[in-house]
């Protein structure tokens, strides 16, 4: 008996909401196996966007957002 016809004798003599157990966890570790693709970056992301943000507009908008932040809790 080779380990796939073992594997399927002992999956037949569970009940069936432990058959369902067994299929998600070989789903688990078929997705756990499977190639991670890469992440895309964020200037990749927008790129058909034609936005252009410069460091000037991140400084301005850091400003805004963070300008009346108490100091004296930090």
């Amino acid at each position: 008996m080779n380990l796939e016809q073992a594997v399927l004798h002992k999956l037949r003599a569970l009940p069936p909401e432990r058959q369902q157990e067994v299929l998600d966890f070989a789903e688990f570790l078929q997705q756990k196996n499977m190639p991670k693709r890469p992440l895309k970056s964020v200037k990749g992301l927008c790129a058909d966007l034609k936005v252009d943000i410069t460091e000037e507009d991140i400084a301005q908008a850091r400003q805004e957002m963070w300008g009346n932040f108490p100091r004296e809790d930090i």
